[in-house]
């Protein structure tokens, strides 16, 4: 016969018997440093955290506040989902989720974290929202916005919550994120093409703030409680894989390898798929084929990538290098759609000594579908910016067409980077040693859009773009891509990581 026993002391026992090895002070000191590195980033960035949650003056039209309220939702509930929400730690997944253990206390913890994690980023959003739209100085039922936004924040979570134990409607519930995230970000767009004039001294109106807090509150209490009352009904697998993801995040974060995330990600959506093969032309070269493949079993990402290409109208009016910037790194993200194979095999080879295909061969079939990806990305996001009278006159179509080779080349650059190499010497500044190989890691691909300096200069100066100036960007982007291929790779080499 099987006795429940009081999950909290087992809780203290594993506490005990796991901090038995460590010495007095040491728990002390973590806090002391936590503590210490909160003061010290907190001091360098308070004025960027001002200018971003509550700047001096409003500075966004209504239209902006209610896309931005769009974008915060969709984002926050993609957020909650992609984390469990509700979750456990490795040795409590491990250990505690079989035990003969009450799963609703087991479970509470991870609730409340939950729980108090969403309430303050509906709180900051809603902060956010304020501080940028409402007229100063604030009425008092506006006030109220903050904790509006930390009960969504919460309503979102209990929809989350159903949806990791129901997983029925779950891709709906997702679906229906994804649209109000786009049609946010659509808002925004459209509100810095059009110049749309600030909000009215009476935004928000005065009775809609109280109203929906309170509706709000009442709402989120009640199915608060019910979901407390259902905790022990979540099934096992979504918790530990949602105790999987918190694993990797927290391992990524310790060792400084953004890979494991991507890893993850990619094996996780594949494991879903029930995919069908249909064949492309044998005229077409065989890695060619296989990016061709992917990126067509993929269509969601293609769509997020083309409504991409109006996000760079954001920075309209920011200036000109910061805009430059922007497009080029735009276009390695969508060259990035396809560059998951690079990454399989720089790993691990094995599919190119099967095909006996060398470094050099694979490199140059692996940069087609990246190079087009970015080459439309870079045309249609250019163009958008002519159109709206962003960019002066020329053919600046012609000038993201060019820029392709130098995204693709700074795509498979970056998929080609590998592990983190952490034996590397760290530098020694006045704030303390800085570890090199992660400050690498993070710029390998970004140093490859050097190649695209010629667009940079040209958006900065703010003058009209001719032919010559297409024909120089082209002649650098295509020369810097063959040098790349060259001076990375060998016909008698298989081996894709870098040397």
């Amino acid at each position: 016969m099987t006795t429940t026993v009081a999950v909290g002391s087992v809780r203290r026992w594993v506490r005990r018997t796991r901090s038995a090895h460590r010495e007095r002070g040491e728990t002390l000191g973590n806090f002391y440093f936590a503590v210490l590195f909160v003061a010290i980033v907190g001091g360098m960035l308070h004025r960027q955290l001002a200018a971003i949650f509550w700047p001096a003056a409003p500075n966004a039209s209504a239209l902006a506040g209610g896309a931005l309220c769009l974008v915060i939702v969709g984002g926050l509930y993609l957020a909650l989902r992609r984390l469990g929400p509700l979750g456990l730690s490795r040795p409590a997944a491990s250990w505690l989720l079989t035990a003969p253990v009450s799963r609703r206390r087991l479970l509470l913890p991870s609730l409340w974290s939950a729980a108090i994690g969403a309430a303050l980023a509906g709180t900051l959003g809603g902060l956010a929202v304020l501080g940028h739209v409402a007229a100063r100085p604030v009425p008092g039922p506006d006030a109220l916005l903050p904790l509006a936004g930390a009960l969504l924040g919460g309503a979102l979570l209990l929809v989350a919550l159903d949806a990791q134990a129901n997983r029925r409607w779950s891709a709906w519930s997702d679906d229906a994120a994804y649209l109000l995230a786009a049609a946010g970000l659509a808002g925004l767009v459209v509100d810095s093409a059009v110049s749309a004039p600030r909000a009215s001294a009476g935004w928000p109106a005065g009775g809609v703030v109280p109203a929906v807090t309170a509706a709000l509150a009442v709402v989120v209490t009640a199915f608060f409680l019910l979901a407390v009352r259902r905790l022990a009904r979540t099934p096992n697998e979504r918790i530990l894989e949602a105790s999987k993801t918190a694993g990797t995040l927290l391992d990524s974060a310790f060792g400084v390898e953004p890979s494991f995330v991507t890893e993850m990600i990619e094996r996780r959506y594949w494991a879903r798929r029930r995919l069908r093969s249909r064949r492309l032309s044998t005229r077409v070269p065989v890695l060619v084929a296989q990016d061709l493949i992917l990126l067509r079993r993929r269509p969601r990402r293609l769509l997020w990538l083309a409504g991409a290409t109006t996000l760079p109208a954001l920075l309209a009016h920011a200036p000109g290098w910061i805009l430059a910037v922007a497009v080029l790194a735009g276009g390695l993200a969508a060259g990035g759609a396809a560059a998951a194979t690079v990454r399989t095999d720089a790993g691990n080879p094995v599919l190119l000594r099967l095909l006996g295909l060398s470094s050099r061969d694979s490199v140059i079939q692996r940069l087609w579908v990246p190079g087009v990806l970015a080459a439309l990305w870079y045309c249609a996001a250019l163009s958008l910016l002519r159109g709206l009278g962003d960019l002066p006159a020329g053919p600046w179509w012609a000038l993201g067409l060019v820029l392709g080779p130098a995204g693709a080349a700074a795509t498979i650059r970056r998929a080609r980077v590998g592990f983190v190499d952490n034996g590397l010497l760290p530098l020694d500044t006045p704030m303390g040693s800085f570890s090199t190989g992660p400050a690498i890691s993070a710029f390998a691909g970004l140093d490859v859009l050097l190649l695209g300096l010629p667009t940079v200069v040209q958006i900065a100066q703010g003058t009209p773009l001719t032919w010559t100036g297409v024909a120089v960007q082209g002649a650098v982007a295509a020369l810097g891509a063959r040098a790349y291929v060259s001076g990375t790779t060998e016909k008698d080499r298989v081996e894709l990581s870098a040397r």
